[in-house]
């Protein structure tokens, strides 16, 4: 037993994997985030998890989705093998003296990526078929599409070295060709100096006494002492020389496809783009380690100071835009007084005075039989495409129940995020009179993220030097860009207009007013965007006759940038800038002194209601003189009251991060504070002008996780989104509201 373990034990499989864990352990760091993601254990609330176990390509999950993402994951394991094998060859000189010996090191270098390969088999196979309901012939087809993916790009990296690489039986059957040893090589790659005295003494660095052939039969390795020191040197600078070239033409190829993202065969599910990105880094880091050894935790540190300092400024600074906004113009001083100056008792009662004109019209539309009718406020959550689709899916049903009256009688819409993807889209199909048409709900909930996670890998990662035009203005085409083009081409285009296409629209009282308001991160300011003047929104009605004691929480973005263009705004990028997933889309930066930046109005008010109150607070008095009350329909995503965490016992490390715990409940404060809000306007317009009807979105099952918050919704997901409309709490809702509209 002892002689079979210890067999095994100086085999070249298992001597691989123990250097692999004593010295390349920032490389299986990624594999290990890797699994963390494929398997829900990292990432599991945003879904990370659904994009490797079902991909979605060209609108599907199919067999060519999982064949283009076992493409990356071949990659990817080929990507370890030609990192590995120039970090960790030098360590056994017998490679030298084999034929064909950089195949021979993929096939013992298997014990990593064979268990990562099963391991993600599995999850596919059981996420398939227990979840998803696939049948197993259609599951087994999903699992053979990954392997055949992932076998061609390994044969094809395996081809490549047989046809560049050369080894001792090469030479010494060859006539032709002059042994390496005996001409200088043009480049020696890397700086590692092979101890030539300690090839001849013919021990291996690690104690490997056995390896795999290529018929997978264990083989003695044999002795090297008898071939000449410069000529086994030579041919691993050689394959060394080949391995970097592969993944300089790797690069180059990355590069190029970031131009072909406009193509929808190009738009590769997003599990894959994350695989390549992971490629991408194993030899990023496997460079740095190679060229500089123990330095290399300095060199990255001090290539990452550079990066961000050379990318602060000049040409390799590519800050994301408002599209259709003049650049060009002096930038605009955006202090405190400036905020003031907008804010003027003149200002505030002109912008008031045609937004009172506003809901006349609104009103009016109503007909004269219902001189005071109830007015609607809609307020959508965020929550990527899972909070689009319930939005869209609960006003579609609640309009239809209410014969239309639920739009009709509605007056604002605000919100965050996906919330504010799916009630504009609602809005424009209104408007259209298209509501009831089939494919609403598919346009809403089809991916978004797949061409978003492309260009990050593709182009982002390299500085996005392409350019676009749009309203005679060029801007940088990034990930931002994408995300525009990959939603209006969800959604038929009808959202691709200036936000001034809606000022007519809105003023005349055709369609209810929408306001978005993103986050200045700057200053934590609300950034109120609207084709309407709304300067009555920056402070409350108290704050603007009293400015010295309460303070400008908002911005009108039209009075800001009045010399920018703001009516030229595209509408895209006003939603984009309300629905800025941290991280997945670019911040967006406007042309102000200092520079502002906006991102999700998650951040400040991920459910609407801050807009809506306020809303409510300046118009009061109109809404007693000339309605019968307000209904207040919120539409969220998340679960109302979540359960009580259990911190349980602790260890004095752990502990330490339990004031930062707060911050994940940025959320659950802001309902805190919405509730507070919600009474306070209750008691302002008494019980019966004021009411407040919840829809919220559960999983149908309680056992199973709720759909995910991401840009991608697998087929159950939406299925189970949908179905939520059914579930009692809901049911009640519907008809209360049906109610409230009837009166």
């Amino acid at each position: 037993m002892f002689a079979v373990f210890r067999s095994i034990y100086h085999s070249f499989p298992v001597q691989l994997l123990l250097l692999h864990l004593r010295s390349n352990l920032l490389l299986l760091t990624i594999w290990a985030l890797l699994l963390l993601l494929m398997s829900g254990r990292l990432g599991k609330k945003l879904g990370f998890q659904y994009l490797f176990l079902d991909p979605e390509y060209l609108g599907g999950v199919h067999f060519w989705s999982f064949f283009s993402v076992g493409l990356a994951l071949g990659g990817c394991f080929a990507s370890w093998n030609l990192t590995t094998y120039l970090l960790t060859a030098q360590h056994f000189p017998f490679l030298a003296s084999l034929s064909r010996p950089f195949r021979k090191f993929c096939i013992n270098n298997f014990l990593l990526p064979l268990a990562i390969g099963l391991f993600y088999l599995v999850l596919i196979g059981v996420f398939q078929f227990n979840y998803e309901d696939t049948s197993l012939g259609q599951t087994l087809g999903y699992l053979l599409a990954v392997l055949l993916g992932s076998g061609a790009v390994i044969g094809i990296f395996v081809l490549y070295f047989s046809y560049t690489n050369r080894d001792i039986s090469y030479y010494r059957h060859s006539a032709g060709d002059v042994p390496p040893n005996l001409r200088p090589l043009a480049i020696v790659p890397g700086q590692r100096k092979a101890d030539l005295d300690y090839i001849k003494l013919d021990q291996n660095r690690m104690p490997v006494r056995t390896y795999l052939g290529e018929n997978l039969k264990a083989r003695l390795v044999r002795s090297v002492a008898h071939y000449e020191s410069s000529l086994l040197l030579n041919i691993f600078k050689q394959n060394h020389l080949n391995a970097l070239a592969l993944q300089l033409i790797v690069m180059m190829v990355l590069l190029i496809l970031g131009y072909l993202v406009d193509w929808k065969v190009f738009r590769i599910p997003a599990a894959a783009s994350i695989l390549i990105l992971c490629s991408v880094l194993i030899a990023f880091i496997g460079a740095l380690t190679y060229w500089f050894a123990e330095w290399r935790a300095f060199v990255i540190i001090l290539l990452l100071i550079t990066i961000n300092y050379f990318t602060s400024f000049g040409p390799f600074n590519h800050p994301n835009l408002a599209y259709g906004l003049n650049y060009h113009a002096a930038k605009t001083t955006y202090t405190y007084p400036d905020l003031q100056a907008l804010t003027t008792p003149e200002k505030v009662a002109a912008d008031k005075a045609k937004t009172l004109q506003t809901l006349h019209n609104r009103l009016e539309r109503l007909g004269p039989e219902r001189s005071k009718p109830k007015l609607v406020l809609l307020c959508a959550s965020g929550g990527g495409l899972k909070a689009a689709t319930w939005s869209t899916h609960v006003l579609q049903q609640a309009n239809q129940l209410t014969e239309g009256r639920l739009l009709d009688h509605t007056i604002l819409l605000s919100g965050a995020s996906g919330g504010m993807l799916g009630m504009a889209y609602f809005r424009e199909l209104h408007l259209r009179q298209q509501t009831q048409t089939a494919p609403v709900i598919d346009a809403i909930s089809a991916d978004l993220l797949n061409s978003v996670a492309f260009t990050i890998v593709t182009n982002d990662l390299f500085l996005p030097w392409r350019r676009f035009s749009y309203g005679g203005q060029q801007y940088f085409r990034d990930r931002g860009y994408v995300f525009e083009q990959q939603f209006s081409e969800n959604t038929d285009g009808i959202l691709d207009k200036p936000l001034s296409a809606y000022q007519q629209l809105e003023a005349s009282g055709q369609i209810p007013l929408l306001y978005l308001s993103p986050t200045i991160l700057n200053d934590g300011r609300q950034m109120l965007i609207s084709p309407q003047p709304i300067s009555f929104m920056m402070a409350p009605p108290v704050g603007l006759a009293q400015p010295d004691v309460y303070e400008i929480d908002a911005v009108d973005f039209r009075a800001l940038l009045r010399h920018h263009q703001p009516d030229s705004l595209r509408f895209l990028s006003a939603l984009r800038a309300n629905a800025t997933y941290p991280y997945i889309l670019p911040t967006m930066h406007l042309p102000t002194s200092p520079q502002l930046v906006l991102a999700d109005a998650g951040f400040r008010d991920n459910y609407g209601i801050q807009v809506a109150t306020r809303f409510i607070q300046v118009f009061q008095d109109w809404i007693k003189t000339h309605t019968s009350g307000v209904v207040l329909v919120q539409l969220t995503s998340s679960e109302k009251i979540e359960q009580i965490t259990e911190l349980g016992s602790q260890g004095v490390i752990e502990s330490l991060f339990n004031p930062l715990g707060i911050a994940n409940k940025t959320l659950d404060v802001q309902e805190f504070n919405h509730d507070h809000s919600l009474g306070f306007i209750h008691a302002l317009l008494g019980d019966e002008y004021f009411e407040v009807v919840r829809f919220i979105y559960r999983p149908i099952d309680e056992q199973k996780l709720a759909a995910s918050v991401s840009f991608h919704l697998t087929d159950s997901e939406r299925k189970d989104v949908l179905r939520s409309l059914a579930l009692s709490h809901n049911q009640a809702s519907l008809r209360r509201l049906q109610v409230l509209l009837a009166e």
